[in-house]
């Protein structure tokens, strides 16, 4: 799936006609194409019908499928966010995103490639928001994304009953290596003010984080008044600040000697 050039539609079936269709290769009736993907993510309540839409809840939109998924309690019932319920055709890749709650993946059916990138390795991702814009993580163009082999690959395969856990801000891809179903639990980890109310899928930014982002384009709004070696010297003021004040190599605060090196790679997409 391309984010970039929204090389997807949505489109209404029948369950039994989705599930039929997602566990074909070659399709006698489609839409686009013969060897089109299929991919569904439940969701709440329908926005038209509420002021707020609702994280998606197995309990609530696949009740009788719920009775049969249980997961051990990694956490407080009262800190639960949404249970989502996912199938997708084999071969089907989600673009590599991050979520800022933790959550677990489980695969209950089929196999299931995921591939993980740090937190730390941000610079190197060409983010458009919370997702990469490098879509093929396996051969990417790297004239186009140099810094991309800079940030270190983690990857495992889901068997059915497998669960993974992926920590908030963890970067993820998946790709469907057979037919599958699976459900991803989050969880809230931060005080449930920290979040956006508004967000029913969990990849808005924290309220602060996302006050601190406007905030700073703010400021680089400000430096465009400037002439261009000034903007470069109170630019690299800006990232050194910033670097000092926020950045360490492990942010559990184990490694309080080491130092990062964000003033030696380039932080900005090329134009």
């Amino acid at each position: 799936m391309d984010f970039l050039h929204k090389n997807f539609v949505y489109k209404t079936l029948p369950f039994n006609e989705f599930v039929r269709r997602a566990s074909e290769t070659k399709h006698s009736d489609y839409f686009l194409s013969e060897d089109e993907s299929y991919y569904l993510r439940s969701l709440g309540e329908d926005i038209r019908k509420v002021q707020e839409e609702e994280p998606a809840d197995l309990s609530k939109q696949f009740p009788d499928l719920a009775e049969e998924f249980h997961i051990p309690q990694f956490f407080e019932p009262d800190q639960f966010f949404s249970s989502v319920f996912r199938i997708s055709s084999c071969g089907l890749q989600l673009w590599t995103h991050y979520d800022v709650m933790d959550n677990l993946l489980a695969q209950v059916t089929g196999r299931k490639r995921v591939v993980l990138y740090s937190p730390q390795d941000a610079l190197h991702l060409y983010l458009s928001g919370d997702k990469s814009e490098v879509l093929d993580i396996d051969a990417p163009d790297l004239k186009h994304f140099p810094e991309f082999v800079k940030a270190k690959r983690y990857e495992c395969v889901l068997e059915p009953g497998d669960l993974l856990f992926i920590p908030a801000l963890w970067f993820h891809n998946t790709l469907a290596l057979q037919f599958g179903v699976g459900v991803n639990v989050f969880w809230r980890h931060l005080p449930a003010h920290s979040y956006d109310k508004k967000d029913p899928y969990g990849n808005k930014d924290p309220l602060a984080a996302s006050r601190a982002l406007q905030a700073l384009e703010r400021a680089l709004n400000m430096l465009n008044e400037l002439p261009a070696e000034y903007k470069d010297f109170y630019g690299r003021r800006m990232i050194q600040r910033i670097q000092k004040r926020t950045c360490c190599d492990d942010p559990s605060g184990g490694n309080k000697d080491s130092k990062t090196t964000l003033l030696n790679s380039p932080f900005t997409k090329p134009a």
